[in-house]
């Protein structure tokens, strides 16, 4: 077993996901990391950790990731679920198909893995679970109609997570990122935000961080907007 946390990233290859991850190690994690692309692989590598090409819809990929950082390191101290991009069209013309995939990709990347890592923290009587959400979770968007949908059931999920698995010390919690640098820059959205500007990667990277540290050992169960006050009466 080696000393130091460990830190496993799903869609982890680039944006917000391999942003966290960087800063994760920075902060002495190691780092396991899923993306569907191979930047996971090479970012693992670059980090010293461990790299998968894989899918987070895909439950073997995944458990070769948590089997993989457990055969390495001993244990899994956080986990950080990214994630990619679902479909988006005017909310009566998805289809069945489109909402199942808007699923997969928003909640079950979460229930997923966390079915895996749960019962190694519960163990450990220890772990840190973070999902990346967004900052329509609770005041949707037209724009992104199956991320809402489904982040809004995340936000379900993690209350009954905490509930069950809080006297255990082991805790789960949403961010919920605004416009971010990793997005396309219009000034449309630019001048949405309070603050006037996009968010950077390595914002939403520090507040995962946060919650991954002990500074956090009480915390539990919320849901955190990190969006430049453009939430902020919700």
């Amino acid at each position: 077993m080696s000393s130091g946390k460990v830190a496993i990233i799903t869609a982890g290859g680039s944006g917000m996901g391999a942003a966290s991850a960087r800063r994760l190690a920075a902060d002495g994690f190691h780092v396991a990391i899923l993306s569907s692309s191979g930047k996971g692989e090479a970012l693992a590598q670059e980090l010293g950790g461990i790299g998968i090409t894989g899918s987070n819809q895909s439950n073997d990929d995944l458990k070769r990731l948590v089997d993989g950082a457990v055969a390495r390191w001993g244990r899994i101290d956080a986990l950080i679920n990214s994630a990619g991009h679902g479909p988006r069209a005017p909310v009566l013309e998805l289809t069945d198909e489109q909402w199942h995939a808007g699923m997969d990709v928003y909640l079950l990347n979460v229930i997923r893995p966390t079915r895996l890592v749960a019962p190694i923290m519960q163990a450990q009587k220890a772990g840190s679970i973070i999902n990346i959400s967004t900052a329509w979770a609770f005041e949707p968007s037209a724009m992104f109609p199956t991320s809402a949908v489904f982040r809004a059931g995340l936000a379900s999920y993690t209350k009954l997570f905490a509930d069950a698995f809080a006297a255990s010390n082991v805790r789960m919690n949403n961010v919920l990122p605004g416009w971010i640098d990793s997005l396309p820059a219009t000034e449309e959205r630019r001048a949405s935000v309070p603050m006037q500007r996009y968010g950077k990667a390595e914002e939403i990277a520090a507040t995962v961080a946060f919650l991954a540290s002990e500074d956090a050992g009480y915390i539990t169960g919320q849901n955190i907007r990190v969006d430049g006050g453009m939430t902020r009466s919700v």
